[in-house]
């Protein structure tokens, strides 16, 4: 299969599910400094974050992919579109399957009110649905039951915990397990 025309944002009742831009870089920025204790718990990438010029440069490459169907990181606005929420999207995409991996972050403001459930329901349904993937997949650190309860919720089966699969984000001396959650179709 090859990758289908994606538009560049989508909807939620409450979010606006949009594209990656350069000039998003003062707002991903922000929110992840803000949201580092919270980050630094799961996310190998939040050990060493970027200064705004890097987050710019980041998020340059990340429009690209998304241009050439690679990844599709979409960053989480308010419905308005002035309020960054956090940033989700598909990642390790394989079109030749086609399955995509589903990952997500919400910024510590704006934690708590289930909008990471929001937005992978939404992308779990256009997954399937519009893109034609056959295997979407959630995958968490084992302790991190807030994220593990998202693919539980939405009707996701557990398909393995790897043991012992992953240093853990914050200690790279203690070892961790991950949890991979599935939909398919």
């Amino acid at each position: 299969m090859t990758a289908p025309q994606v538009p560049g944002e989508l909807r939620t009742p409450r979010l606006l599910l949009r594209a990656p831009r350069p000039q998003d870089a003062a707002a991903v920025h922000a929110a992840v400094r803000a949201s580092l204790p919270e980050l630094q718990q799961w996310m190998v990438w939040a050990q060493q974050p970027l200064d705004l010029p890097g987050t710019a440069e980041n998020l340059r490459g990340a429009a690209a992919r998304y241009a050439a169907r690679e990844e599709l990181r979409l960053l989480i606005w308010n419905a308005a579109g002035t309020e960054l929420i956090g940033s989700s999207g598909f990642h390790a995409l394989d079109w030749r399957v086609p399955r995509g991996e589903i990952g997500y972050w919400i910024a510590t403001a704006h934690s708590g009110q289930g909008y990471a459930q929001e937005v992978a329901g939404t992308l779990t349904e256009f997954g399937l649905k519009t893109l034609g993937l056959r295997r979407i997949e959630i995958r968490c650190d084992s302790a991190n039951e807030r994220s593990a309860r998202i693919p539980r919720n939405l009707g996701y089966t557990l398909d393995a915990t790897l043991r012992n699969d992953a240093v853990a984000a914050n200690d790279p001396a203690r070892l961790r397990d991950t949890l991979i959650f599935s939909m398919v179709r």
